[in-house]
């Protein structure tokens, strides 16, 4: 049975490669930033609707969020789209490619849903980037019936069971006072001064990080013109750790810097945190195993589990699922030279022929581990088992 699943699944997605790689350009053509993305969102849902999905769009209270169902088997299972892009370098973390995946993936499911006894979904999840869109559609009820969730994310590199980072994103903004530079800087309150000290602290707390920490950062406003002290001034930072007790405990240490660039200055400041908290990814060994052997059937050469726990992908919200219900985030290679996510040249190749095959070779990997995972019995009950049946 599972053979000839296998078999139908491959037919089916070769019968939509096509409309999955023009998915793929087009969304990569028009990047649009988080919780902006209308027109990819457009292009996602139409082309399921076109082929029996029902479309729930505006799900969770988030205008570019969609939920996309076929069947009504009780193991549920739930694909996640992204398709936000970054500013200046559009899709240079390859979002396009897992849009197009994930929905390839259900067109290959579609047909074989009810044999399989599965609901195959597609979750439109916005603002990966900066946002946290999967982190407020778990705590507004979207996956609560969802038993299993997985994507694939291009890379430099293939890993099943990738690894990430926990990460809080934070803006510090000090208020002083406005005075001439030449003529009377003593009168003057200087907030650029504030963000100076803010991070010669940070710099130098960075000797003394635990394993896995780190901090990045850019000034997002330090006055505007030389010879006015600037009253107001931004920073804003990411905050990294291998796990959330980790991440809380560098974050506590991050907002004692801020306040000695207010102390030091005599400014006032406030902290906000831009995005939810991501959680670090624990994929499910069971699904990434699973995943491995469908990638490695393929003719992908996944990294070893031993060089996977070393390898870190950055940071995901998808982490968050993975924390709620069994979920897989593997990443898969593409030709990139030396190229990384988040560069221009990344970008690049994410439209490129290999990253057409990754699209197309992760759509059909996930395709076959919710075979291989719906057709085993011990592992399908495991899953129910959680709540998750509809």
């Amino acid at each position: 049975m599972g053979t000839d699943l296998k078999i139908s699944t491959r037919s089916s997605l070769e019968r939509y490669s096509d409309a999955l790689l023009d998915l793929s350009h087009s969304i990569h053509a028009e990047p649009e930033l988080a919780f902006e993305e209308h027109r990819s969102a457009e292009k996602i849902t139409s082309l399921l609707a076109r082929e029996g999905f029902k479309v729930d769009s505006g799900v969770a209270d988030l205008d570019t969020a969609f939920v996309a169902s076929y069947g009504d088997g009780e193991l549920v299972l739930g694909l996640c789209a992204e398709y936000d892009a970054l500013p200046e370098v559009g899709h240079a973390c390859g979002h396009n490619v897992i849009a197009a995946a994930s929905v390839g993936a259900a067109l290959a499911l579609r047909d074989v849903a009810d044999q399989l006894g599965v609901t195959v979904r597609v979750i439109g999840t916005p603002a990966e980037e900066v946002g946290g869109g999967k982190v407020l559609m778990l705590e507004r009820g979207v996956f609560d019936d969802v038993s299993f969730s997985m994507m694939v994310h291009p890379a430099p590199y293939e890993s099943c069971a990738a690894r990430s980072l926990a990460i809080t994103d934070l803006k510090v903004h000090y208020t002083g006072k406005r005075s001439h530079a030449a003529a009377a800087p003593h009168l003057g309150v200087n907030a650029g001064d504030a963000v100076t000290v803010a991070q010669v602290a940070i710099g130098l707390l960075r000797q003394h990080l635990e394993p896995g920490q780190m901090v990045s950062g850019i000034v997002t406003h330090g006055g505007t013109v030389p010879n006015v002290i600037p009253a107001r001034a931004s920073a804003m930072f990411d905050v990294r750790a291998e796990n959330l007790e980790s991440l809380q405990r560098l974050e506590n240490r991050i907002r004692d810097c801020f306040r000695a660039g207010a102390l030091a200055t005599g400014c006032t400041h406030e902290v906000e945190q831009v995005s939810p908290v991501y959680a670090e990814l624990t994929p499910d060994p069971w699904l990434a195993d699973a995943y491995r052997r469908a990638a490695t059937e393929l003719g992908r050469r996944p990294l070893p589990p031993e060089l996977e726990q070393r390898e870190k992908i950055g940071s995901t919200d998808m982490g968050n699922v993975t924390r709620v219900l069994p979920a897989i985030h593997p990443t898969i290679a593409i030709d990139c030279g030396d190229a990384v996510n988040h560069q221009q040249e990344f970008a690049t190749a994410c439209a490129s022929a290999s990253a057409d095959r990754a699209l197309l070779d992760g759509a059909l990997a996930m395709a076959w581990t919710t075979i291989a995972t719906a057709t085993d019995s011990q592992q399908r009950a495991r899953l129910l088992a959680r709540g998750g049946a509809a």
